[in-house]
């Protein structure tokens, strides 16, 4: 009989309980499915005394998670820990240094230190997965990593953080701010007490950069992928994108342009106006969705849960069926060493259509200088309209849609504008993905 891979699980929150607790439940379809049973030899945490619902009372607890790593009854270790840095890097070069595999939910990790720690895995041909990084339950790092490979990848993109994902269609069913629907999200557990990760675009950016570099071959480059947050998405901007027949999304959108010889690679997380016809405008709540656009397999849509207990441990412990199964492919499916190292591409030369909206002092005079700004930006203005009634200090929303054109011009716009008086606070611009 083949002998069980022995795991060690560092993190015992609610997904390190749910992969013990997944084990358990469903160990003869996983072990039928891996060909050899999974066994939890050790588990690591920092707090001992907590109740977590499982039963660990025949597996060996280790106060020192890089001690545990280098146990001889461990074949993987699962890294639940979180953080781009500290204990659980130091775990991560621990565990692929000593030849375990490593398998981990961790996306910051992964999208600061993925190609380094690929490296290590090589050297020592220990495997290094990271299903649960990306989109919770979805596998869609397989999907790209396996029932896609034969294709040359032309764009990834989708919506990569539930917790955006729910403030904005919450605040679309129920037309209330930003500021009442984060609260609301954080009492019923959809956002964390700090938020800021999520609704900043930090986590999907995480998440971007991460399939960016599986989909294109390319190593990952965190640093160059531009970011915005949801942040200053208003109930107002929610009505309008509504009233023209679009719908508002954190998306995160990667790929590639230039000549084959000197390509580049544009990596962007924003709020965005998609039409109510596009697939993902469909998507509401904490779901997530990746759209991956390949030559020949045409549009792959993956949509599911984004987090969560169960999902997340559904997709390390499928990760862990690979591992037992003897899969040891490179874990951005090319070698590390045939990872390319691409310029950052300059996302003012693409062309598109733009919704801004200007919070402006209510006075004769301001539609002319936003117009002429445009004008002097060579901005073509497809619709112009004056939101509501003044605000409390007398300010108004006046939105804008833009004809097809560069994006540059209206950063360009934008720029002769700064610092007018006009202006009661910073404009907010918002791309228009297309209908389909």
């Amino acid at each position: 009989m083949t002998a069980p891979l022995r795991i060690a699980i560092a993190g015992l929150g609610t997904v390190g309980a749910g992969v013990i607790r997944l084990l358990e439940e469903n160990g003869a379809l996983v072990e039928a499915r891996a060909g050899r049973s999974i066994v939890v030899s050790a588990v690591s945490a920092r707090d001992r005394s907590r109740e977590r619902g499982v039963d660990l009372s025949q597996i060996t607890w280790c106060d020192d998670m890089a001690a545990m790593a280098a146990r001889d009854d461990v074949d993987v270790v699962v890294e639940l820990v979180g953080g781009s840095d500290g204990p659980a890097l130091a775990l991560a070069r621990g565990a692929l240094g000593a030849g375990k595999g490593l398998v981990t939910a961790n996306k910051a990790m992964i999208a600061h230190h993925g190609q380094e720690l690929a490296e290590r895995a090589e050297e020592s041909g220990a495997p290094l997965r990271f299903e649960a990084a990306v989109a919770g339950g979805i596998p869609v790092i397989q999907g790209l990593h396996g029932g896609a490979s034969a294709n040359q990848i032309e764009r990834v993109y989708g919506i990569l953080n539930g917790t955006s994902n729910y403030i904005l269609t919450a605040m679309e069913a129920t037309g209330a701010d930003f500021g009442e629907t984060l609260a609301e999200a954080q009492r019923l557990g959809f956002a964390e007490a700090d938020p800021a990760f999520d609704i900043d675009g930090v986590d999907a950016a995480h998440k971007l950069a991460i399939l960016a570099a599986l989909s294109f071959g390319t190593r990952i480059d965190f640093g160059n992928v531009e970011v915005e947050g949801i942040r200053r998405v208003r109930a107002a901007d929610i009505a309008q994108a509504d009233a023209l027949g679009f719908v508002v999304r954190l998306i995160g959108v990667a790929d590639i342009e230039g000549e084959p010889q000197s390509p580049r690679l544009l990596q962007r997380v924003r709020p965005c106006l998609i039409a109510k016809t596009h697939p993902l405008a469909s998507i509401d709540g904490p779901t997530n969705a990746v759209v991956a656009e390949g030559d020949f397999v045409g549009r792959l849509l993956f949509q599911g849960p984004g987090a969560g207990a169960g999902p997340t441990a559904s997709a390390v412990v499928a990760d862990l069926i690979g591992i037992a199964r003897g899969d040891r492919s490179p874990a951005f499916a090319l070698p590390a060493a045939r990872l390319r190292t691409l310029d950052k591409a300059d996302s003012g030369a693409r062309t598109g259509r733009t919704y801004l909206r200007f919070t402006v002092a209510d006075r004769p005079g301001v539609l002319a200088e936003l117009t002429a700004a445009m004008r002097d930006a060579d901005v073509s203005i497809e619709s112009l309209i004056q939101q509501g009634e003044a605000e409390e200090g007398g300010a108004v929303l006046v939105s804008m849609v833009t004809h097809q054109g560069p994006v540059r011009c209206v950063r360009e716009a934008i720029a002769l504008l700064d610092g007018s008086p006009i202006l009661a606070d910073t404009p907010l611009v918002m791309p228009i993905l297309g209908t389909s």
